[in-house]
């Protein structure tokens, strides 16, 4: 019975021509591309075939107006398009990880309007460095001698190790050789530099004599990555930056620190537990690799502070001119590091996710609480345990606070606010939505709420009606 329903649900189907022929795709053709619309109605058409065989929504079949405006209205808004991060998760990856602060926005938009002094000194009329900006922010930050920038970390140390260490070998903890987001290995990536990686130790027990007894005429560096996506805990050793770079200097070799998650901040104090690019500096590394984008709050980059000869030899490498920053980074960067260097780092957002109190939390989550069940909707306020994302303090959680939605289907409900306007991204947990709100500042949470109320309301409407 089930089989002849969506047959005859899939005979009923419209076809293109039929549906382009129909009066109202012709008003829309009158004011719209003829490619637009010919693509709405194939959109049209594939979802309604989609929610047949798969959903069971056999009155889906009736393409009509409603149906095609949806279409072209997907088809004509931005692909990107700004998501209120309802998941709690501090810097998402797969939302644009850390939001920036509104100085950096201004000086993005600033430098964005008309011509900046990008790689012009002003002062002397001749050509300048699209890093001056930023090297002296960095260095004050960080008490590095030197620093430059390139788009990502992942270019960093690919970069650093081309320059620095082509050729020759690079001693690495083998439980330290991981994988990154995306299924990128950064063994894989390292190689690409040209450099022998040889990896010493067990996965759970580096010692520092592991590291001496594989230095030879050949070796470059030696490389501590810092895991910061995943920990190794129990029965575990492993050298100290500051006990390499006492052996790095007995044996002339210089120590690289992928520090990753890039914090210039001790961020204990808000439960995060990430090493600082200063602390390593302190304890010695001579070239230290972290993000822009992640604990830092910045934009995406890719950051190098170290010994001056170092950042000389990556700068003077033709791969730099393939990974260099464009001006709306370093217009951002430069922005955000003043915040840091001016003691105002409060007013990155990412900061003030980070330290907002849980009750603070509660309190947002009990006014985003009053907006749903004004609407009808059965909810709760629960307490909350979330990540801080990118990679970064994978054993610390904050605590926060969400409202949980009830008697919808959740992963309808989710889908649906995904597809809304402003879109909104929670989480499926124990069967219902949950909508975290550290991620969510005050002046969002009544469109948030506005969100949530369209979003049900457009799961209780069968298809067809409204």
């Amino acid at each position: 019975m089930e089989d002849a329903l969506k047959n005859a649900a899939l005979r009923r189907l419209p076809s293109i021509d039929e549906l382009l022929a129909s009066p109202y795709a012709q008003r829309l053709l009158e004011s719209h591309p003829r490619q637009l619309v010919v693509d709405a109605a194939r959109r049209a058409v594939a979802e309604a075939r989609e929610a047949i065989l798969h959903r069971g929504q056999h009155d889906r079949a009736d393409v009509g107006e409603r149906e095609l405006q949806a279409a072209l209205g997907v088809l004509s808004r931005p692909r990107l398009r700004p998501v209120l991060n309802a998941t709690g998760v501090v810097l998402h990856t797969n939302l644009g990880r850390a939001p920036l602060a509104q100085a950096a926005i201004d000086r993005m938009v600033s430098v964005a309007r008309g011509y900046a002094n990008l790689e012009l000194d002003l002062e002397s009329g001749k050509r300048g460095s699209r890093y001056a900006p930023v090297e002296e922010l960095l260095c004050t930050l960080t008490g590095a001698e030197a620093a430059i920038v390139v788009n990502n970390c992942a270019g960093a140390v690919l970069l650093a190790l081309s320059a620095i260490a082509s050729g020759r070998e690079v001693v690495v903890s083998r439980g330290e050789a991981v994988e990154i987001g995306g299924g990128f290995r950064v063994p894989d990536v390292m190689r690409q530099s040209g450099a022998t990686l040889v990896e010493v130790g067990t996965t759970n027990k580096t010692r520092l004599a592991d590291y001496e007894r594989a230095v030879t005429e050949r070796t470059a560096l030696f490389l501590k990555v810092h895991r910061s996506n995943f920990a190794i805990v129990g029965f575990t050793e492993e050298a100290s930056v500051a006990e390499l770079a006492e052996l790095g200097s007995m044996k002339r070799v210089p120590v690289f620190h992928d520090l990753g998650s890039g914090a210039l901040l001790d961020l204990s104090a808000s439960g995060v537990h990430e090493p600082t690019a200063a602390a390593s500096i302190k304890a010695g590394a001579d070239l230290v690799a972290f993000s822009g984008d992640k604990l830092l709050g910045g934009p995406q980059a890719g950051i190098l502070v170290g010994k001056r000869e170092l950042v000389r030899a990556v700068r003077e490498h033709p791969l730099n001119r393939a990974l260099r920053i464009d001006k709306l980074t370093v217009a951002a960067l430069e922005a955000t590091l003043q915040l840091y260097a001016q003691g105002e780092h409060a007013l990155l957002p990412v900061q003030a996710m980070l330290h907002e109190e849980p009750a603070s939390c509660r309190q947002r989550a009990e006014r985003l609480l009053g907006m749903v069940t004004a609407q009808g909707l059965r909810a709760e306020v629960r307490d909350s345990e979330v990540q801080v994302g990118a990679g970064a303090s994978p054993l610390d959680v904050l605590r926060s606070s969400a409202v949980v939605i009830q008697g919808l289907e959740p992963e309808a409900l989710a889908e649906r606010l995904r597809a809304g306007d402003p879109a909104v991204l929670g989480r499926v947990a124990e069967g219902k939505l949950w909508l975290d709100v550290r991620c969510v500042p005050e002046h969002d949470i009544q469109a948030l709420g506005q969100a949530v109320g369209r979003a049900a309301l457009d799961c209780a409407t069968p298809k067809g009606q409204g």
